[in-house]
């Protein structure tokens, strides 16, 4: 009897366990759509600058860049700041001329 006590102990573990790990992987993927979003938010962002820069901005073009801030905000308030997006690019300064 004590044999199946211990199996149903380690039954009962490893199904802890798995629920852990389920809801780890839950929670990361979560996080990755959360900073999917951000990332698109930040790329219509870029083209509404962009737009507004290069003299193509229409009169609704102010309205979604205060709209996209106001959600890229609100996205740091819940999940901590974006960064500045320098560092988290890579470089493509390579010296060609060699």
């Amino acid at each position: 009897m004590a044999l199946t006590d211990r199996l149903k102990a380690q039954a009962a573990q490893l199904a802890q366990k798995a629920q852990e790990a389920g809801k780890a992987g839950q929670a990361k993927l979560e996080e990755v759509q959360a900073r999917r979003r951000a990332d698109a938010t930040l790329r219509k962002l870029g083209a509404a600058v962009y737009a507004q820069h290069a003299g193509r901005g229409t009169d609704d073009t102010a309205a979604a860049v205060a709209q996209l801030v106001s959600e890229l905000s609100e996205w740091e308030s819940q999940h901590g700041p974006l960064g500045d997006g320098v560092a988290d690019e890579p470089s493509d300064d390579t010296d060609k001329g060699d």
